[in-house]
């Protein structure tokens, strides 16, 4: 892995278990919280780990070729 991976990977986390500390899953950001541009950080690097995962398991689909690599890519550029 590298650092930019491990960043994203470490900021997904500490992201989760907030989440799971506060459980808040749909709550929105109050004004309360000073963190919150951190907060849109994290919650775009959550964004981003589930669309390579998602682009990741379209790459394991080789039975389709080109076209399952093309849509690993599109999922691939949805990333912020």
């Amino acid at each position: 892995m590298n650092k930019e991976e491990e960043e994203m990977n470490q900021a997904f986390e500490e992201e989760y278990q907030r989440m799971v500390r506060r459980k808040d899953w749909n709550e929105p950001i109050n004004s309360e919280d000073k963190n919150a541009s951190t907060k849109l950080v994290m919650t775009n690097a959550f964004r981003n780990a589930v669309l390579e995962e998602v682009a990741l398991e379209f790459d394991k689909l080789k039975n389709f070729g080109d076209t399952s690599q093309s849509f690993a890519s599109f999922v691939r550029g949805m990333k912020k």
